[in-house]
């Protein structure tokens, strides 16, 4: 849903100088809305973590962890992430994992989070899914009451398993669906089209949950569309090689689909070689409703305002003008309540009148 704030408002299209700019990025309000809770999983509490649940691990100090950190493709990443993940094992950890995410994103500015959750990769461990559910949610909630940060979950399916995995993972959690709004579709995308989980989506639009998913990341342009027109998606994860699909990018605009884009992610995991050649530029020239997100900010060397601030560092045509349409996108593609929607936006325009750079009308 689009919303509109109460006073006309634009940002001015001057440039900053390099150090402005970043600090603009760094305190402006935002909302970020493609963060894998398991993939924001330090080397720290990894660590910390085996040692309480007295589990032995393949890395025996926090450097040789990070030095394990060197992917050369999704999968290769997918591999150490599911045995980093083994860690958590009681609704401690989960709240412990959930919690250190979102006190640091509350520092980032960060006023809403839509956080993903593999229940898949621990219930398969034999941790059950209300323990994995409670934990992240009383995070969430703590967040809230200490940060006035926004936190809502999205159960993620694994798309390297089977439907009839997702559908048996679907059935046990809604008993809690209290604590998730919608779901999603991670993991390895090659081979794995969207249209293997047409009927576990179709469950869930029967149900009311909003739906997104992965698509266009390493896979091709046609994911994106069988996300949209198979799994009717609300929002496409990733979704940065539309492009080379000209037909799509005009439905991408005409139809306001978010994109959720993680530049760091991309190059960590050579969709890209290096910042500088990423396409956010020509995704918001194409008109495209792109947000800026962290993905699995441990793994791929930072969080949020990292991603903003080295993004526009490597890509010195962004500016004032996309750093506010970046932020507001963020907004406008979550879900939460319109109130809340218009009430951070007319935040996001306070800071940007405060600096200096709007103008009304």
């Amino acid at each position: 849903m689009t919303v509109t704030p109460s006073m006309p408002f634009t940002p001015i299209a001057q440039r900053l100088p390099a150090e402005r700019l970043a600090a603009l990025l760094r305190r402006m309000p935002k909302a970020e809305l493609h963060i894998h809770i398991e993939g924001s999983l330090e080397p720290e509490l990894i660590l910390r973590l085996a040692e309480r649940n007295h589990l032995r691990l393949a890395w025996p100090s926090v450097d040789a962890l990070r030095a394990a950190y060197d992917f050369t493709d999704l999968q290769s990443f997918l591999d150490l992430y599911y045995a980093g993940a083994a860690v958590l094992l009681t609704e401690q950890d989960f709240f412990d994992l959930s919690w250190a995410y979102l006190a640091r994103a509350a520092a980032e500015q960060v006023l809403h989070a839509e956080i993903f959750f593999d229940p898949q990769t621990h219930t398969a461990r034999g941790v059950p899914i209300e323990v994995v559910m409670t934990g992240l949610e009383h995070a969430c909630r703590r967040a809230h009451a200490e940060f006035g940060l926004s936190a809502k979950l999205i159960l993620c399916f694994l798309r390297h398993l089977s439907e009839d995995e997702a559908l048996a993972t679907l059935a046990q959690a809604l008993p809690h669906s209290r604590h998730f709004i919608g779901v999603g579709l991670d993991s390895s995308e090659r081979g794995h089209p969207p249209e293997k989980f047409a009927r576990v989506f179709a469950r869930c639009r029967e149900l009311g949950l909003h739906v997104v998913a992965h698509a266009g990341e390493e896979g091709p342009p046609a994911y994106i569309r069988a996300a949209l027109d198979v799994l009717k998606v609300e929002r496409i994860d990733h979704g940065v090689r539309c492009l080379e699909d000209p037909a799509l990018v005009e439905r991408l605009a005409r139809t306001r689909v978010p994109l959720t884009v993680c530049p760091l992610s991309n190059v960590k995991l050579r969709v890209f070689d290096t910042l500088a050649a990423h396409n956010l530029p020509a995704l918001l020239d194409a008109g495209l409703v792109a947000t800026v997100n962290s993905d699995d900010p441990a793994y791929f060397g930072g969080y949020l305002n990292r991603n903003f601030v080295d993004t526009f560092a490597a890509l010195p045509q962004l500016g004032v003008s996309h750093a506010y349409r970046l932020a507001r996108n963020s907004f406008e593609a979550s879900f939460a309540p319109a109130a809340d929607k218009l009430r951070w936006i007319a935040q996001l325009d306070a800071v940007f009148a405060a600096e200096g750079l709007a103008q009304s009308g």
